[in-house]
């Protein structure tokens, strides 16, 4: 069974978006169930810092030892930051999905709507 949190909300696409501290700021990544998944992921193409992301909308890649799976932007909004440690260690990604293996942080241009709760999450993945 996936590792779900409670405390973060996730995308049919299995990303997920945690609140930062800075109001209007989220981090994001791919959920435990994804990278499960995917299997041993060996690189990753992230979003450029000052990029534009549109909710929905391609905003960079995983690969695996299995396939090559599209991030879909869970927000809309600019790039602020991104994980550079998975550059050398995308590995981070599936040994922990929520945390070390984060993609990017966001500055929301509008309002996250259709995010779903854990419990919402939890239903596509049984």
């Amino acid at each position: 069974m996936s590792n779900i949190p409670a405390d973060l909300k996730y995308t049919k696409e299995h990303e997920w978006v945690r609140d930062l501290d800075t109001a209007g700021t989220i981090s994001m990544g791919i959920t435990d169930f994804a990278q499960r998944a995917l299997g041993d992921i060996v690189y990753v193409q992230l979003p450029k810092v000052g990029d534009v992301v549109v909710s929905g909308k391609v905003c960079g890649e995983v690969e695996s030892t299995k396939s090559v799976s599209e991030i879909f932007a869970p927000v809309s909004g600019k790039v602020i930051s991104i994980n550079e440690a998975l550059s050398n260690s995308p590995e981070l990604i599936n040994s922990d999905p929520y945390n070390a293996g984060w993609l990017a942080e966001i500055e929301l241009s509008g309002v996250a709507s259709d995010l779903l709760t854990a419990a919402e999450y939890g239903q596509i993945t049984a």
